[in-house]
């Protein structure tokens, strides 16, 4: 019987409520398909500022470092925002990411049948929607020195530095032609390189690897051209690879045509080490304690943890089709338009799922 140790940051927010569900769902899994996990819960973001002074406190980051995959919920809220960068829940989650070296940020794109109509765009845009975006998630201008406030001649001036390196480049390129190659064969690498130098040097060490896999058809497009794509035509796109700050941006845009951010999850990982694998979406703070998140996002991070993190397919593939069956009944949660389902609660959606398993 397989034994893991899996480290659970539920966070801040629709966090504690969306992580029960996930708990619920491992210990029904567990049960089934014969595998033991120590699930151990850990303060992370916000809550861990209040209690212990940092987000990411070291004995955190030891815990996750030790682990064979780590479940995060979400982070931040607006009461943090004053805070100096160093102290908010964001700052802590880049340092997770940092510390594990977790350098790909894999983000699933696709549409479940049943929620056809919750999408804002047309059916027939969205129906054949099955993409992965491929983010670089430890270098470019979210972690590029030097940056910071400055007052110079009495006025404020901010500045932050986007910075890559070909090793980088490299190691997230081969990333997305590894996923590439178990699905559709075809890349879109996304920059910026008619203004920025970066984009260049990204452009062009893309370019030079993609020489060697004549198999997969590849192509280059810009970041705001590639956003109208995304909208226009977005199954034209298999895998897109891209770096941080166009990744952020590029994968939430796509998480709206499954018809809400609530359904999407993602996988950060390293070469070697535990992986972090978390709902695309934020805290919610607005609707936090009101038991009216929705908590697929979360359950299908779970998924992906257990599939890509501990080698549990079979406990990741019933996950999926619980969700599809939940679905499919009319079930959602409030964030899903249709007239015509049930509205069910975080927690009853969470009971619903549980039951299909």
């Amino acid at each position: 019987m397989n034994n893991y140790k899996i480290v659970l940051l539920s966070g801040d927010g629709i966090g504690p409520e969306i992580s029960n569900v996930s708990k619920k769902l491992l210990s029904k899994l567990s049960e089934k398909y014969k595998f033991n996990f120590e699930l151990k819960e850990e303060l992370f973001g916000g809550i861990a500022y209040e209690q212990k002074g940092s987000p990411a406190p070291q004995e955190t980051l030891e815990s996750c470092k030790s682990s064979d995959a780590v479940l995060l919920a979400c982070v931040g809220d607006i009461k943090y925002d004053s805070l100096s960068r160093d102290l908010r829940p964001e700052t802590g989650l880049l340092k997770l990411r940092s510390e594990l070296n977790l350098f790909a940020n894999i983000r699933p794109v696709k549409i479940r049948r049943s929620l056809l109509n919750a999408s804002s765009l047309r059916k027939e845009i969205i129906e054949n929607v099955d993409l992965i975006v491929v983010r670089e998630l430890t270098g470019g201008i979210y972690f590029g020195e030097p940056r910071g406030i400055v007052n110079i001649s009495g006025e404020k001036k901010g500045f932050n530095t986007m910075t890559y390196s070909a090793s980088e480049i490299k190691r997230i390129t081969d990333v997305a032609i590894k996923i590439t190659k178990k699905r559709n064969n075809k890349i879109c690498s996304v920059d910026k390189a008619n203004v920025l130098e970066v984009s260049q040097l990204w452009r062009e060490t893309v370019e030079e690897i993609m020489k060697n896999h004549p198999d997969i058809e590849f192509s280059n497009m810009y970041v705001d051209n590639a956003a109208m794509q995304l909208i226009r035509d977005p199954s034209q796109f298999d895998v897109i690879v891209t770096n941080n700050l166009f990744g952020d941006i590029l994968s939430d845009l796509a998480a709206m045509l499954s018809g809400s951010i609530g359904m999407l999850p993602s996988a950060s990982l390293s070469n070697d080490g535990p992986g972090v694998f978390e709902p695309v979406h934020g805290s919610a703070p607005d609707i936090a304690g009101k038991d009216i998140a929705n908590p697929i996002a979360m359950a299908l991070s779970t998924a992906m943890m257990l599939r890509i993190g501990l080698n549990e397919p079979n406990a990741a593939d019933n996950i999926e089709l619980a969700i599809d069956n939940v679905l499919s009944k009319g079930f959602r949660t409030s964030d899903l338009i249709d007239k015509d389902a049930q509205i069910l609660s975080c927690t009853e959606m969470g009971e619903k799922i549980i039951q299909e398993i």
